[in-house]
């Protein structure tokens, strides 16, 4: 079983419209409404592929009412632990005169201690050697294939554990290690080989309109990322992810799995919100993917 875990769920609001000024008021062309989080969106790819997983998340109010509510539609398994204050809103605008996306997210509500034992026991009561879990911020010292997505430098202090898949983008991996100029992606691939080094045993880095590049301690692998009008990247990166791990699963060997990835990513971009993957055909044939030297 593939277990998601979002401690810190969110709904997204994306918004269209074509201008927005100051002190005026901008009447939109179009709205959605997203029940979303890191893990809550892979447990929605998965749902895609056929993959069966269970939403475990935190989350409080009428906003964590909804995800829960989006989860049980879609017929995805949750765990939710109860936390205080309200789960966030997050804002996504299109502005279509200008081209461009305006991002505002919220820091959400804290989650105590007691809560976080929660997930903690529950976890450890379900997971199997076999099992995989895709969290993101602290997880149970039991044997499971780690996955973690996030962006905070404490994901170093997991390396211990030997995660199955780490998956920073670039921004998040120069933060790591303190770099705040711009790299080139050989240099990129060189700071993904320390984190193998030290224990990671695959390192998914997703490099926006560069492509993506896999590093195990075996090989390199690139692949370009496929030209799309981006709508929204909000649900890129996890749609990414979770094709990736959708198909190491079913035995998908690197190369067909990287390729499928980077192409749900880009479908996500050039949408609302994450791959409906009706154009993963055209996509994957935009990408090629090779060893890199």
């Amino acid at each position: 079983m593939i277990y998601t875990v979002t401690l810190n769920t969110a709904i997204d609001l994306f918004i269209e419209t074509e201008s927005m000024l100051p002190k005026k008021v901008n009447r939109t062309q179009s709205y959605d409404i997203q029940a979303n989080g890191k893990g809550v969106n892979i447990s929605f790819i998965l749902k895609k592929l056929g993959i069966d997983s269970v939403a475990v998340c935190a989350g409080g109010g009428f906003t964590a009412d909804y995800i829960q509510s989006e989860l049980n539609k879609n017929r995805i398994p949750s765990f939710f632990v109860k936390s205080e204050g309200i789960t966030r809103i997050n804002v996504f605008t299109k502005v279509l005169s200008e081209n461009d996306e305006y991002k505002l997210v919220n820091s959400g509500p804290g989650l105590a201690i007691t809560q976080q034992e929660k997930i903690k026991s529950y976890l450890k009561s379900k997971l199997e050697s076999e099992d995989v879990v895709c969290v993101c911020g602290s997880f149970p010292k039991k044997q499971a294939r780690l996955v973690i997505d996030s962006s905070y430098t404490s994901v170093l202090s997991t390396l211990k554990y030997h995660p199955w898949i780490l998956k920073p983008n670039e921004s998040e991996l120069k933060q790591w290690f303190n770099v705040d100029r711009e790299l080139t992606i050989e240099k990129l691939v060189k700071l993904a080989k320390e984190l193998v080094a030290r224990g990671a045993q695959q390192i998914l880095l997703s490099l926006g309109n560069r492509g993506a590049v896999l590093v195990t301690k075996d090989k390199v692998l690139y692949g370009n990322a496929p030209k799309v009008e981006v709508v929204n990247t909000a649900g890129a990166g996890d749609s990414m992810l979770g094709t990736f791990v959708a198909n190491l699963t079913k035995k998908s060997g690197p190369e067909v799995a990287l390729k499928r990835a980077l192409a749900a990513g880009s479908g996500a971009a050039s949408q609302k919100w994450i791959t409906d993957f009706d154009k993963i055909d055209l996509l994957e044939n935009q990408i090629t993917i090779s060893e890199f030297s």
